[in-house]
């Protein structure tokens, strides 16, 4: 099992808006994004920060319940997009 790699909050927002995601709001725990898909709208927080995003935490964000990217889908985004 690869690990996934270590990203920023700042990182990751980048990718995700470059990706389509939009900013539905600001929140005092970070950036509320969300982007539409064909059949239902994701939504998904995260924290706008230079410091790194703990494994779980990232896991989460690319699971199935917010995302749903995956591991595959952020190496995807590194690869299209490099690393901000």
């Amino acid at each position: 099992m690869q690990e996934l790699p270590a990203l920023t909050g700042k990182q990751l927002l980048k990718m995700l808006l470059a990706d389509g995601w939009e900013i539905k709001r600001r929140v005092p725990h970070g950036v509320f994004l969300k982007k539409r898909f064909s059949n239902t709208t994701r939504l998904t927080t995260v924290k706008d920060t230079r410091s790194y995003i703990p494994n779980g935490t990232l896991g989460a964000i690319l699971g199935p319940q917010q995302t749903g990217i995956g591991k595959p889908g952020l190496r995807a985004l590194i690869a299209k997009y490099g690393r901000p």
